[in-house]
């Protein structure tokens, strides 16, 4: 058996399984798709691809369906991807550009993609530690109260709240405002905490505890880890692919409500690639999760990535269309970023 048919025919059967939800059989396959060959040596194909993991036999006499690996295979020979058409690729633009703030960016586009999938879509909150800082305003609060705001070149906005034990010095608040934007403008944390820790000797013995605070305040917010945070929507698409489970959907649910598990795995894929990545079945190493499959890429602006989005559905999904819609969202979430 050649390699190149042994792929054919591997194709037909994923992309004839994932239309139909049917095991697929040599006749199908023989009707439904010119691969220039017998019925006899489709079959002899097909037992090569059950023998080497790629396919398998639900049960006595019915057809074939992939397994992890043959989806595995399928995807890391997958030639061509789906093109978004033209209005698909202007309605993504248009409604993602009618967000007010991240906020609304985040939620858009994690509606707009499982609404594009049909499948449960994930979206991580653009991360703090992995964000420049874009500008910090202090804002006096009534006497001895101060509102330091952060924000990032992703357009997160942080505020906190500093008390303090003496009226707020209004020139001393503008001067470290000032200091504090020149010295961590489009820095990242990693790189803001020397120049951070600098300002302070730049003020009096008098005025240190509160630009001491003030810095404090900053870093905290910066390091903190309860803003690794993910968005979902879609989550009742799974009713819809009730019948791809060999259980219930429960464990599936289950796992998506443990956030962490979502993060830990989002974190890896962005270790294997910056591009578009796929867990299949069991490579998402959990066993709530062993009957899906995640497609994700990352987002940022100006070239960087601070976060991943993507679609979580059955094995048995759309893989060329999935990642088409996958990179689209993200690319125009860039892009928003950017702007």
């Amino acid at each position: 058996m050649s390699e190149d048919r042994r792929l054919e025919v591997l194709r037909a059967i994923v992309e004839d399984y994932v239309q139909t939800r049917e095991p697929v059989g040599s006749r199908v396959l023989v009707e439904r798709h010119a691969l220039g060959v017998s019925p006899a040596t489709i079959r002899n194909d097909m037992a090569a691809l059950e023998e080497g993991g790629f396919i398998a036999q639900p049960h006595t006499s019915a057809g074939r369906v992939p397994t992890d690996k043959g989806y595995r295979l399928f995807v890391d020979r997958l030639s061509t991807v789906k093109a978004l058409s033209s209005p698909e690729k202007r309605a993504i633009q248009v409604f993602l550009e009618d967000a007010v703030d991240l906020d609304d960016v985040v939620d858009r586009s994690v509606r707009l993609l499982a609404q594009l999938t049909q499948q449960v879509a994930v979206v991580q909150y653009p991360s703090l530690r992995r964000s420049a800082l874009r500008h910090l305003e202090l804002v006096p609060v009534g006497d001895t109260r101060l509102l330091v705001v952060i924000i990032t070149d992703t357009g997160r906005v942080e505020q906190r709240t500093l008390e303090l034990t003496s009226a707020v010095p209004e020139q001393v608040v503008h001067e470290l405002r000032a200091r504090l934007n020149v010295a961590v403008a489009g820095r990242r944390l990693a790189d803001a905490r020397a120049p951070l820790e600098e300002i302070v000797h730049a003020f009096g013995v008098v005025e240190q505890p509160l630009v001491t605070s003030v810095i404090t305040v900053v870093e905290d917010a910066l390091a903190e880890e309860s803003e690794e945070r993910i968005v979902m929507a879609g989550t009742a698409n799974l009713a819809r692919s009730g019948t791809d489970f060999t259980q219930t959907i429960r464990p599936v649910l289950e796992a998506l409500e443990e956030q962490v598990v979502l993060l830990r795995l989002l974190t890896e894929m962005a270790e294997d690639s910056a591009g578009v990545t796929v867990r299949i079945g069991r490579e998402t190493q959990h066993a709530g999760l062993a009957e899906t499959s995640i497609v994700a890429a990352g987002y940022g602006a100006d070239g960087e990535t601070v976060a991943r989005i993507g679609s979580l559905g059955p094995t048995r999904m759309d893989y060329a269309g999935t990642i088409a819609s996958v990179r689209a969202v993200a690319r125009y979430l860039s892009r928003i970023l950017a702007s």
